[in-house]
């Protein structure tokens, strides 16, 4: 067992976990932050995406006892005193979900592109939201809602 900080959405969390357990896991079932969304456990749809120091990270690749000490955010992370971040009032502008699964995991994805790159060109926006999968919008809304965050208009 071993002893791990997680510095999760600007809280303390102090956990023992086995040296196997997922970040995923961890952030869910120790720390109680459930809006990280375990879909296919191999790192291939996105929907675990979380922020470790402002990179998007598959959470269910990664080792809770590798998160030590760094900083993470998770979909829960972006609302601020009951105002939702700009991201997920846009996704709710422009009809950028259904069923709402990969939503969070898309929402931190293009968070972390946004906050690394506030002039990101619509060909990275797209390579940047292709790594994510959405079995139900198609995606045209998503980039839509990501691209008027960014102050373009939807193609």
């Amino acid at each position: 067992m071993h002893d791990v900080t997680l510095c999760l959405n600007g809280d303390v969390h102090r956990i023992r976990v086995e040296a196997r357990r997922t970040l995923l896991d961890a952030i869910r079932e120790d720390c109680g932050a459930t809006g990280t969304h375990a879909g296919c456990e191999h790192g291939v749809c996105g929907a675990c995406t979380v922020l470790l120091d402002g990179e998007p990270v598959r959470s269910c690749l990664m080792f809770a006892v590798q998160a030590d000490g760094r900083e993470l955010r998770t979909v829960e992370g972006l609302a601020k005193d009951g105002v939702l971040h700009k991201l997920q009032q846009s996704f709710i502008d422009h009809h950028a979900l259904q069923c709402g699964y990969c939503t969070p995991g898309f929402l931190m994805l293009a968070a972390g592109l946004i906050e690394a790159d506030p002039d990101l060109s619509d060909a990275a926006l797209i390579d940047g939201l292709s790594a994510n999968l959405c079995r139900c919008t198609g995606y045209a809304n998503i980039v839509a809602a990501v691209r008027a965050v960014l102050g373009r208009a939807p193609s």
